[in-house]
């Protein structure tokens, strides 16, 4: 029989011989892909988790919790979602402590289905945390994109325009139910599936008590860890060691490492004065913490100081938590 391209068999060989052992060599290399797969991680403790930080509104005090869930678009401790309420202008664009740095002063907490204002030499102001449909739900500017937010009613907007007492502004919260933004859409090292409600760019940014402390080595007035608005504070181990994380496990959540977290002048703003300073620590960051110059596309002159997280699996994390690292 003429050549004719196709493999020949062996005389007295039937075909169904060949097609097992081309079966049994594809079975044998889907078992090694699966093992490959199923091969155990190796995690490396890198260090202890020494605070978790919600911040319900936006520029607003953090509230320090002992658990937290990681969900798609942040922290969350009971109805506290981290960054799920704005203070707006009547235009529907953000106001953060960049423009009023007192909003550093307003503490939250949650009772009883409200999320609960306090602020110097003012009166408590409750909130429901659903709010009634009858409220009209705003359009609002965030970082040049689109956001929806339902309005938090008279009551609030009032409070919150006397207390910081310079322009009519309203609260907004960010319903389950609304769309939220693509962190990649603000920041391109973030995946498509990646979404926030009223954050900056990521849904959690993690930072190590040691970066704080080298830094503070630096300055002539030391800072705090709440000039930096962490939602995860961590300890045990060396400065900006967080900076090379790319995978971690928290209890039984994994995040994935994305970018450093570029610094403005909001870390300028006292948490305990709402005084904004406008130098420090921003300054001597500079000195020591821009990025290669191969990045400057990304982070222009921004100092990074902590490293923004995406969400690989959702879960819970407490206070005391051994942090690893994924090594593959």
């Amino acid at each position: 029989m003429g050549d004719s391209g196709l493999l020949s068999l062996p005389k007295g060989r039937p075909g169904w011989l060949l097609a097992s052992a081309l079966a049994l060599v594809a079975a044998l290399g889907v078992a090694a892909a699966w093992r490959r797969r199923r091969a155990p991680r190796r995690l490396a403790r890198v260090g202890t988790v020494s605070g978790l930080f919600v911040y319900p509104v936006k520029s607003c005090r953090g509230v320090a919790v002992e658990r937290a869930e990681v969900t798609p678009l942040g922290l969350r401790c009971g109805e506290m979602r981290d960054r799920c309420w704005l203070v707006i202008k009547e235009d529907g664009h953000k106001v953060t402590a960049r423009e009023e740095p007192r909003l550093v002063l307003i503490s939250l907490a949650c009772e009883s289905g409200h999320l609960i204002l306090s602020a110097p030499e003012m009166k408590d102001l409750h909130i429901p945390v659903e709010l009634s449909p009858k409220n009209p739900v705003q359009n609002c500017r965030v970082f040049g994109f689109d956001i929806q937010g339902r309005d938090c009613g008279e009551e609030a907007a009032q409070w919150i325009t006397a207390f910081l007492n310079s322009h009519p502004y309203r609260l907004v919260h960010f319903e389950s139910n609304m769309a939220p933004r693509n962190a990649k859409d603000l920041m391109e090292p973030f995946q498509p599936s990646d979404k926030i409600a009223y954050p900056d760019c990521s849904p959690v940014m993690v930072l190590s008590e040691a970066s704080v402390e080298e830094l503070n080595s630096r300055l002539e007035k030391t800072v705090q860890i709440r000039n930096f608005r962490p939602n995860i504070v961590v300890t045990g181990c060396g400065p900006h060691e967080e900076d090379t994380w790319n995978e971690i496990v928290i209890g039984s959540a994994e995040m994935k490492g994305v970018m450093a977290c570029p610094r403005c002048i909001l870390t300028t703003v006292d948490p305990d004065t709402g005084i904004m300073d406008r130098k420090e620590p921003l300054d001597t960051l500079k000195s020591y913490r821009l990025c290669d110059p191969s990045e400057q596309h990304l982070y222009r002159s921004h100092p990074l100081f902590g490293w923004y997280f995406r969400i690989a699996k959702m879960g819970t994390l407490r206070v005391g938590d051994t942090v690893y690292k994924i090594i593959r």
